[in-house]
């Protein structure tokens, strides 16, 4: 059975690329040993095209003189062995970080003026423009700044003294295999072998880390699922900047350089990328379990909007981070990207008008599935909130599509958020009622709340407070504590019944619109029309005496 070598699919597409990568270097060379110094043909340093060759043509493997490479960094005053050292770091900086120069477009004439700045100096990398040429004495040499700026660069470039295995791999064989040194190729199987181990033992790590981190914060069930994917990307990610910081010392050809350099700028933003997207799983099961323990059942649609909401800004802060890295002009993308996006939402103003309508719903609440509301000719129940529209079930059971702008505008009134339900009424009796009857009726009303398990006790009124056209009215004003509007019919049903038996038991009748005919002067019958034949003092006197009795 044959025995199969479980790499990661993210390792294996690296493994495969230096197999492409090298392909297009198969020849098998013996090259030979670094062979002493001397110089085998004239250094030539009269224009930056020949000083920049005269640097890279003799450090080759084949044609190595670093005396020659010197002199273009030396400067008087400086021992040969500094420039020698200098030389050498800046091609080691060049194969590390893939920086081509294209020689055919370097200048060769001697007077050259830079454009910009108006002086004889010139730079052959665009990236590294403290590194540049200076015409001195008839000789274009690099600068002392370059020197100082090419001795950062070499510690950014080799960090933690990794340069210093430049000095013993080279020793390991000078034989070239596919195009490469054996101890390039060594040097690549090694990183490959160690790669793979770094990404098993931090995904282990990762994934204990988060399952520990969880299990102290009570989501450990929540957040086990999305363990792995979210250690898995974390790990490459260590992976790759691993690499990224290996890969200088295999000085492997410029050519190669370049493309892997090209691949690590895109490899990191994007697993980072990829992090920051699972992690939004993860915060979102977290606010899914904070608004499980709400009382509104808006926020568990408030949730799926803010993950596709995260979802989004992660990718596409992550696109332009990868642009970015790639030297894609960032702010000219953003420019044309903020013109089509005024043109679109000119062209879609109401469709956007709906989704931040539907924002503020989320955000503010006004109401939430479930609760009756009323706003113009909208009444109903609200059935689903989603990003254009409400939708309303009328008590008609029809179902009403309301936009969201339209909704975010308007007056609602939320009838699912009241405590109290307000029952107001007129209770009409006969005008013939007794005064000392209508007291005891209404204290008997007032029984009739305190005892009802459903009415609110600490506030209702319920008083003779009006005279009619045709009855004595009493005003019954009392509120429901009931969550729901059958709830409220059914209490409502309850205390008229109770009204109307305890009317029945004192003899109360209830008044309704009649008229009475009285016949005055009629035959040997008394007039029903009293006779008022007492002075203004008179009628003050039996008013007073009204008062003394009632006390």
């Amino acid at each position: 059975m044959p025995v199969k070598l479980l790499i990661s699919p993210s390792l294996r597409l690296l493994f495969f690329l230096f197999l492409f990568f090298f392909g297009h270097f198969s020849s098998f060379a013996q090259v030979p040993e670094f062979l002493p110094e001397h110089q085998p043909a004239q250094v030539n340093l009269s224009s930056p095209y020949h000083s920049i060759r005269t640097h890279l043509d003799f450090l080759q493997t084949d044609h190595y003189y670093p005396d020659s490479a010197a002199l273009v960094f030396l400067h008087p005053g400086m021992e040969m062995e500094e420039a020698r050292e200098i030389a050498i770091k800046f091609k080691q900086v060049l194969d590390g970080r893939g920086y081509l120069i294209d020689l055919e477009r370097m200048p060769q004439n001697p007077e050259f003026t830079d454009s910009v700045t108006g002086n004889k100096i010139f730079a052959p990398i665009e990236q590294l423009q403290d590194v540049y040429l200076l015409r001195k004495d008839e000789k274009w040499i690099y600068s002392p700044h370059s020197i100082r700026a090419i001795e950062k660069l070499h510690k950014e470039v080799f960090p933690f003294g990794i340069d210093r295995f430049l000095k013993v791999l080279p020793q390991a064989g000078t034989r070239q295999i596919l195009g490469l040194f054996l101890w390039q190729h060594l040097g690549i199987l090694l990183i490959i072998l160690l790669s793979f181990l770094f990404h098993k033992l931090l995904t282990f790590v990762f994934s204990r880390l988060l399952y520990r981190g969880a299990s102290q914060l009570g989501y450990d069930r929540l957040v086990r699922p999305y363990m792995l994917p979210v250690a898995k990307p974390l790990s490459l990610f260590m992976v790759f900047i691993f690499i990224g910081i290996i890969f200088p010392v295999l000085q492997l050809p410029v050519e190669i350089s370049k493309y892997f350099i090209f691949a690590f700028k895109a490899i990191l933003p994007f697993f980072a990328t990829l992090v920051f997207y699972k992690l939004v799983d993860v915060f979102s099961l977290y606010l899914e379990r904070l608004a499980g323990k709400s009382d509104t059942s808006l926020d568990n649609h408030v949730v799926p909007l803010i993950r596709k909401v995260l979802r989004v800004f992660v990718i596409i802060v992550g696109g332009l981070f990868i642009l970015q890295n790639l030297d894609v002009n960032i702010t000219a993308l953003l420019a044309g990207i903020s013109i089509g996006g005024l043109a679109l939402a000119l062209a879609a103003q109401d469709t956007l008008k709906n989704f931040f309508g539907s924002l503020m719903i989320f955000i503010d609440k006004p109401f939430s599935v479930g609760h009756w509301i009323s706003s113009g000719d909208i009444d109903g129940t609200v059935e689903e909130v989603g990003f254009r529209s409400t939708r309303v079930r009328t008590f008609r059971n029809s179902l009403t599509y309301v936009p969201n702008g339209k909704l975010a505008d308007a007056t609602i009134d939320n009838h699912g958020l009241r405590r109290y339900r307000r029952f107001f009424m007129h209770i009409a009796v006969t005008y013939d009622t007794p005064p000392d009857l209508i007291e005891v009726f209404v204290l008997g009303l007032r029984k009739i709340v305190e005892r009802h398990p459903n009415t609110r006790k600490d506030f209702f009124i319920i008083e003779f407070n009006e005279m009619g056209d045709f009855s004595l009215k009493i005003m019954f004003y009392i509120f429901f504590d009931v969550p729901s509007w059958p709830e409220e019919l059914k209490a409502r049903h309850e205390v008229l019944i109770e009204i109307v038996r305890l009317a029945e038991k004192l003899g109360v009748r209830f008044a309704f619109p009649t008229q009475t005919l009285h016949m005055e002067n009629f035959p040997e019958k008394r007039s029903q029309t009293p006779k008022y034949d007492m002075d203004m003092n008179e009628f003050k006197k039996v008013m007073e005496d009204y008062f003394k009795e009632a006390k």
